[in-house]
């Protein structure tokens, strides 16, 4: 069960709570559209993607792996006589997980050779603030801190006050997005959330004999790193937000948010583009004003199209 939260949020984000509600004299079977919800679901499924970002050897690929239980990504570490490449170049692969009759199209994009050349082991350097402050108004960005088990938990805690101070002094918005949030009730699960954000993670994708039960985990010379065990690591927290209580959240922002505010700046660009032989102006002609030739040949185009196809 989620630590943070027990109920999952709906599949949409509601509406505005000013339109009064109407009361009912019988039943009409409104309910039965969460029936309908639900099958067309679980048809269809579920998609989501995740790109990864982080230096080399920093198991970006173990915590994929220990996300979703699966073998969903390969690691692909360049050897040390290999020289780092120029230009980044974007490398995803899809997959299909089905847990219990539910399909999730997962798709996990790597960002290869980003920040092998920087020292950020104190705090975030240019190319990070840089990289989140563009990255973070086009998608959701959820930082973690990778390798927690080489911390000691008053570093993890100090570096942790560390990032959170960085992010907020460069105005840089991490989800869940403080101007977001709907209602008190997603207010207070969130400022909880927020808090403990970056998450301190480690990632394993072996299960190991502890006390008679078999847990996933790291083995070290030190003992068993239990990766779903709150006292080793924050990984249960990493998992729940974005599966088990805000994966659809993350959807709903991702389409209604930053997709939204990425089409309006692109329509915003379009107008400023040079208007190329090919360019027809679709806007209506103002009243008085004769139409141009170019706009009288897509019209008279158009009547010819019509007329063909009457015929």
């Amino acid at each position: 069960m989620d630590p943070l939260r027990q109920s999952s949020p709906g599949s949409s984000r509601p509406s505005s709570p000013r339109t009064p509600p109407c009361e009912m004299f019988d039943y009409v079977g409104i309910e039965a559209v969460l029936d309908q919800l639900k099958i067309k679901a679980m048809k269809m499924g579920f998609e989501f993607n995740i790109m990864v970002v982080g230096q080399s050897g920093l198991g970006k690929s173990t915590m994929v792996n220990t996300l979703f239980k699966s073998k969903v990504w390969k690691s692909n570490i360049p050897n040390l006589g290999t020289p780092t490449p120029q230009t980044l170049k974007l490398h995803s692969v899809t997959h299909i997980i089905e847990e219990k009759g539910v399909k999730l199209k997962l798709t996990v994009t790597d960002t290869p050779g980003f920040g092998d050349q920087i020292n950020n082991d104190k705090c975030l350097r240019p190319l990070d603030i840089e990289f989140l402050q563009r990255l973070c108004r086009a998608v959701n960005v959820v930082p973690v801190i990778a390798r927690a088990d080489s911390l000691t938990i008053e570093e993890r805690e100090t570096f942790r006050q560390r990032i959170q101070h960085n992010l907020r002094s460069h105005c840089i918005e991490v989800y869940p997005q403080k101007s977001l949030d709907e209602d008190t009730n997603d207010r207070i699960l969130n400022s909880k959330i927020r808090d403990r954000i970056p998450f301190a993670v480690v990632g394993a994708d072996r299960e190991h004999l502890v006390n008679g039960k078999c847990v996933l985990g790291r083995k070290t010379k030190w003992g068993i790193i239990e990766v779903e065990n709150m006292a080793h690591c924050e990984f249960p927290l990493l998992r729940d937000l974005l599966i088990r209580s805000h994966l659809q959240d993350l959807k709903d922002i991702t389409h209604n948010v930053h997709y939204e505010n990425y089409r309006v700046c692109r329509l915003n660009e379009s107008h400023l583009l040079p208007q190329g032989p090919g360019w027809v102006n679709l806007a209506p002609t103002p009243a008085g004003r004769p139409a141009t030739p170019r706009s009288l040949k897509v019209c008279q185009q158009a009547q010819d199209d019509a007329k063909d196809e009457a015929y």
